[in-house]
Formats: structure tokens, C-alpha cells, sequence
């Protein structure tokens, strides 16, 4: 009986085997009822089927079932239990009924089935559904009953369905492979009946087949894998245990006839294909060694520009893409011949090596002419790329050469110069790396008649040879004639940049001279406190003015040299109309506060030397050693110091500036008048003794 047959009857799961064994290994068989009414025909029905399929040394290990009556009525229990002794009377060694607690009880005393154990032939227990254990481990027992064993009804009805239909369609195939694989072999077989062999296919696919054995397998062999899983011991179902072997022994069959029927196969497509592998292998050589062939012996120039051999390149991607169809009819040919050879028969070998040996020696020949002529394409692309970068710059350089030089100032001057140099050293590097490029153009152009198929070629790569020579000369004059241009500009520039840094330095001359004249007007205002300090400070100054001298000097020299590197230059020194006269200026100022500052201190040092030579007479002289005119004397030169030190130093252009702050010249004014009173003082003592004489 087959599942597909009472179907709707399974799936309602009237009753199943759960895999559980009782502590005989006998199988748990459960019925488990419901509230609604049970088809006695369709339990004996599905029971039948359960009965079918354990093995015969399985059944005689007796079954136990579990008649789980919780949801269902006592007489509908009553008549399953009945039931059984009609089924399967021998095969049952215990029955256990699960009752519904406190439900049945007084019923049962009307009907016990432990006294009805000889007529039924098993035994019957009741027991509510928390006791069921004892009777039985929880480990066989499902989930319903508080054990632990995973049973899914649906998924055991489809993997049955699965296999049973495995069992019909396997069988079927085999009988129908073993026809096309016994007819095969018969040696007395002619053409027309082998013909009609091969066309005879199976009713099923048998890679689908197969695929289903093994999935079908495959999940019965993982139910006993994972049996320890979660840590509950788990014995797999005994229809699953008997199928393995079955589905093992029909797929080792199936594998058998089918590599037969594969082999059978493989010898019908070697003897179609052969006859179009020659034919394909004949248009692919037929089509390189002439019109594939011809177009690259039309194609050997390298243009005279990147325009042109980019042209070129066009035009040679066009000719690799017509032969790259054929290259891939070549892999794919090649692919085939290499399947054949390895599964071909010994009179075939030599047929197909020649074959794949003369097509592999025109298809890698043409290949490599092609990347020949692209690698000869690309280097030529690459040469007239540096040669048109190279005469851009050239180009640039001579423009900045015809351009003349604005004198602005030094830094400018200094970094186009640098800017000049910096272009004629990109000059060179492109000019070396044209040489390069076009010595290895040079170098492909002298292989390229190894491949000229006997067409003399000496004429077109003679034009290519004087294009690349004709273009590096003319680059190389080019630079020469940049290169002696920068040499003159150079020169110029470097002239000019000493032309900015005179004018610069005679500048700074001036700045130092002002610098000068203010330090002489603001800190050096002291007259001295005494002959020898002023005296100091007299030398002092002289050191000071020669410093002023060189300074001075030195700016007129700059000058002179501005108006030489002018005349050398032919342009306007902008220092000779305008540092000049700020130069003689400043340096007009300067002497003239210089001269008013000597005058000063000779004035303060001939009156602290008489002031001095005064005050340190012995007051017991005579009176003809003492000139007292000298003490007016003194007293004159003192009040005119006095005088000079509020008059301003006046310059040529009517300007005037004083030495110091008020403060400074009052506090050396305050000096002088303390002089003159001690003076003053000392003419006095020396003129009360005189006078007491000359009233005695």
C-alpha cells in the first residue's frame, strides 16, 4: 500500500510510530483520539499501513500503545482497544490507556481489562498522562506524554512520500537504463538500430533522481547523527533505519546504469562533435592565414603625430576585434579537442593533435603579430606624445626669451631666473626621455620584418625611421638655440639683479646716514664735566665721523656702480635722481651738525682747562701771578657756551633741530653756570685780601 493512496488519511494522524521504544526496544505505536467522532475504517486503515513497515524482527519485539483517550469519550476508547485485538492481536504486548483525571472511574469498574488479558492477548493498563513514565522512559516518550522525543507527523508523512516515490521512479529508471545500456553493448547491432539507441532518452531526469536519493539519505542519516543533541538519548525511527539500506542499495544502482548511460552518451558526442570540430577548425585557420593575415600587411606605418597614431590604434582595435571572434571559436575548439583527446579512442588521438597543434601555431602566430603591432603602436603614441610636450615647452621657453626683462626689483629678477632654469632643466629631461623613446621605437621598427610574410617592408620603415631621426634633430637644435638665448638672458639677469642690490645697499647708506645724524642730534649732547672727559668725548666724536665718512663713501661708490651696470644695460638708474641727492643731503646735514658739535666742545674744553687752571692756583700767590683779566676771559667763554647751547643747528633748506631735549641742555647749562660761580667765587677771595691791605 502506498502513502500517496490513503494520503488524506495520514495526515489526520489517526495514528503514528514516534520512534520510541518501550524497555523490551519494542516500538511505541500512539493512537491518539480526539474529541470528535474516530472512523474506526480509517484508524484500521492508517494502522495497516504503520503495521507495513517495520521489519519482521522488529515486530516480533511487540509493540506498545499508547491510546491517549484524555480528549475522547470511554466508549470510543473502549472500541479502539477492542479494535486492536482484531489488527494486530499478536504483535501488541501492552496496551496503555491515558485516562482524564478523576473521569472515568466509575465506568471502569463496569469494564476491566486487566481480567479480559487472555481473551485480548495483551495487557491493558489505565494511567493518567503525569504516571505514564513509569511505565515507560520520558526519553520514548513525546512531548503530549511529558517526554522528550521530537516527533513532527507532516514532516515523517513527506520524507515517506519522498521516499516511496524515490523507490517507484528509481526502479523505473533502472529497468529503463538498463535497455539503453544492454542495447548499447550488442556487437551485432547496426547503424540504424544504434541510431535509434541513442535517441531513445529515459522517461525521467536521473541527475533529478539522484539528487532526490541523496537528499532523501541525507536526512535520514542526519536524524541518527544529531540523536545526542541537547544531551537526551534518541534511537532513530525503525522505518527510517530500513530505508537507508534501500535507498543506499538503489542509488549504488542508479550510479552504476547511470555511468553506463553517460559513457553511452559521451561516445554518441564525441562522433557528432568530431566531424564539426574539423570543420570549425578549418574556417578558423582559413580566415587567419588570409583575410585575418592580409589587414596586417596593409598596416605598418606609425603615423607622424598623436592624431595620427591614434588613428592607427583605431584602426588596429578594429582588426583585434574581428580576430578576437575568431580566437574565441579558437578557445572554445581548443576546449573540445582537449575534452576529446583525453575521453577519445587511440584511432583518434593522432587526427586531434594535429588538429590542436596546427590551429594553436596559427592562432598564437597571428596573436602575436597583433600585440606586436599594438606594442609598436603604443611606444610610437608615446613618442609623439614626449615630442609634442617637448616642443610646447620650447615653445614656452622661447616665448619667455623674446619677452624683455622689466627690471622691478631683485626678488623678481631672482625668481625668473630661477623660473628660466627651472624650464630649460624640463628642457633636457624631455629631450632625454624623446631620445629614449624614440631609440626603442627604433629598436621594435628593426624587428618588424621578422613577421613581413615576404612583402618588403624596407621603404615604409625607412620613412619611419627618418620621421623619428628627423624629429630628434630638429628638437635638438631647438634646445641649442633656447640654450644659448639663455645664456645671453642669463648674463642680463645676473646684472641686473647686482643693478637692484646696488641701488638696495646705496639706499640703506642713506638710512644708515639719517641714523647716524639722529644719534648725533639725540646722545651725543654731553659737553663734559672736565677738561679730560671732553677731551674724551672730542675723540669719541672723531671716530664717530669717520664712521659717517665711510658710510657716505661707500654709498657714492654704489652709485657709480649703478650708473656703469645702467650704461651696460641701457636703461635708467633710478638712483642716480633720486638716492644721489637724498645722499648728499643727509651727508650735508650731517658735517654741519658735526662741525656745530666740534665748536662746542672746544668752546667747554677751553673753559674747563682755564677753569680748571684757576681753580687750582695756590691762593698765597702774589697778585702779579693772577691776571684777573683771565677771569673774565673765562667768565665771556662760559656765558657764550651758555648762548651757543640755545641756538638751533640751521640746515641749507632753513630746517633747524637742537641737540637734545630741553631737559639735556638744561641740565649741561646748569653745569656750566656752577663752573662760572666757582669762578666767580675764586676771583673774590683773591681780590678781599688786596683790598684789606689797601686800608691798612
Amino acid at each position: 500500500m502506498d502513502a500517496t493512496v490513503i494520503l488524506p488519511i495520514l495526515k489526520k494522524k489517526l495514528a503514528f510510530l514516534s520512534g520510541g521504544k518501550d524497555r523490551r526496544s519494542g516500538l511505541i505505536l500512539t493512537i491518539p483520539l480526539c474529541s470528535e467522532q474516530t472512523s474506526m475504517d480509517e484508524l484500521s486503515v492508517t494502522l495497516d499501513y504503520l503495521l507495513s513497515i517495520p521489519s519482521d524482527k522488529c515486530k516480533a519485539r511487540g509493540f506498545t500503545v499508547i491510546v491517549d483517550g484524555r480528549k475522547s469519550q470511554w466508549n470510543i476508547v473502549k472500541t479502539v482497544v477492542l479494535m486492536l485485538q482484531n489488527v494486530v492481536p499478536a504483535e501488541v504486548s501492552l496496551v496503555c490507556v491515558v485516562k482524564p483525571d478523576e473521569f472515568w472511574d466509575k465506568k471502569v469498574t463496569h469494564f476491566c481489562f486487566w481480567k479480559e488479558k487472555d481473551r485480548l492477548g495483551f495487557e491493558v493498563i489505565l494511567v493518567s498522562g503525569n504516571k505514564l513514565t513509569r511505565y515507560i522512559e520520558p526519553s520514548q516518550l513525546t512531548e503530549e506524554f511529558g517526554g522528550s522525543l521530537t516527533y513532527d507527523h507532516m514532516d515523517w508523512l513527506n520524507k515517506r512520500l519522498v521516499f516511496e516515490k524515490f523507490t517507484k521512479e528509481s526502479t523505473s529508471l533502472l529497468d529503463e537504463l538498463a535497455v539503453i545500456n544492454n542495447g548499447s553493448d550488442k556487437g551485432n547491432q547496426n547503424e540504424k538500430d544504434r541510431s535509434m539507441d541513442f535517441n531513445y532518452l529515459p522517461s525521467v531526469d536521473p541527475e533529478t533522481v539522484l539528487q532526490t536519493g541523496h537528499e532523501l539519505l541525507s536526512e535520514l542519516q542526519q536524524r541518527r547523527f544529531n540523536g545526542l543533541e541537547g544531551g537526551v538519548a534518541w534511537s532513530p525511527m525503525d522505518d527510517e533505519l530500513l530505508a537507508q539500506p534501500q535507498v543506499m542499495k538503489l542509488l549504488d544502482s542508479l550510479r552504476e546504469q547511470y555511468t553506463r548511460y553517460q559513457e553511452v552518451c559521451r561516445q554518441r558526442s564525441k562522433r557528432t562533435q568530431l566531424d564539426e570540430i574539423q570543420q570549425k577548425v578549418m574556417q578558423v585557420v582559413n580566415w587567419l592565414e588570409g583575410p585575418g593575415s592580409e589587414q596586417l600587411r596593409t598596416q605598418w606605418g606609425i603615423g607622424d603625430s598623436i592624431r595620427a597614431s591614434q588613428a592607427l590604434q583605431q584602426k588596429h582595435e578594429e582588426i583585434e576585434s574581428q580576430h578576437s571572434e575568431w580566437f574565441a571559436v579558437y578557445v572554445e575548439l581548443n576546449q573540445q579537442i582537449a575534452a576529446l583527446l583525453n575521453a577519445g579512442d587511440e584511432e583518434d588521438l593522432v587526427e586531434l593533435k594535429g588538429l590542436q597543434q596546427r590551429l594553436s601555431d596559427v592562432c598564437y602566430r597571428q596573436a602575436s603579430q597583433l600585440e606586436f603591432r599594438q606594442n609598436l603602436l603604443q611606444i610610437a603614441l608615446e613618442f609623439h606624445g614626449v615630442a609634442q610636450e617637448l616642443s610646447q615647452q620650447l615653445d614656452g621657453l622661447l616665448g619667455m626669451l623674446c619677452v624683455d626683462v622689466a627690471p622691478t626689483d631683485g626678488a623678481a629678477i631672482q625668481q625668473t631666473l630661477k623660473l628660466l632654469e627651472e624650464k630649460l632643466k624640463s628642457v633636457d629631461t624631455g629631450l632625454q626621455g624623446l631620445r629614449e623613446k624614440g631609440q626603442n621605437l627604433l629598436d621594435q621598427i628593426s624587428n618588424q620584418a621578422s613577421w613581413a610574410y615576404g612583402k618588403d617592408v624596407s621603404s615604409e620603415n625607412k620613412d619611419n625611421v627618418d620621421h623619428i631621426q628627423n624629429v630628434m634633430e630638429d628638437m635638438q637644435l631647438r634646445k641649442q638655440r633656447c640654450e644659448d638665448m639663455v645664456d645671453v638672458r642669463r648674463l642680463k639677469m645676473l646684472q641686473m639683479v647686482q643693478l637692484f642690490k646696488c641701488e638696495e645697499d646705496a639706499a640703506q647708506a642713506v638710512e644708515w646716514l639719517n641714523e647716524l645724524l639722529d644719534a648725533l642730534l639725540k646722545t651725543h649732547i654731553r659737553l663734559g664735566d672736565d677738561s679730560q672727559e671732553t677731551k674724551i668725548l672730542i675723540e669719541k666724536h672723531r671716530k664717530f665721523v669717520d664712521v659717517a665718512q665711510s658710510t657716505y663713501d661707500y654709498g657714492r661708490q654704489l652709485l657709480q656702480a649703478t650708473v656703469v651696470l645702467c650704461q651696460s644695460l641701457r636703461c635708467t638708474s633710478r638712483s642716480s635722481g633720486d638716492t644721489l641727492p637724498k645722499l648728499n643731503r643727509v651727508w650735508k646735514q650731517f658735517t654741519i651738525t658735526s662741525e656745530e658739535r666740534v665748536h662746542r666742545l672746544e668752546m667747554a674744553l677751553a673753559f674747563h682747562s682755564n677753569a680748571e687752571k684757576i681753580l687750582q692756583e695756590n691762593p698765597d700767590l702774589s697778585e702779579s701771578v693772577l691776571d684777573f683779566e683771565q677771569f673774565e676771559e673765562i667768565e665771556g667763554v662760559g656765558k657764550s657756551l651758555l648762548d651757543r647751547l640755545t641756538v638751533p643747528v640751521i640746515y641749507p633748506d632753513g630746517t633747524e633741530q637742537y641737540f637734545g631735549s630741553p631737559s639735556d641742555m638744561a641740565s649741561t647749562a646748569e653745569h656750566i653756570r656752577e663752573r662760572i660761580k666757582m669762578v666767580c667765587l675764586k676771583k673774590q677771595q683773591l681780590l678781599e685780601p688786596d683790598a684789606s691791605i689797601r686800608e691798612s
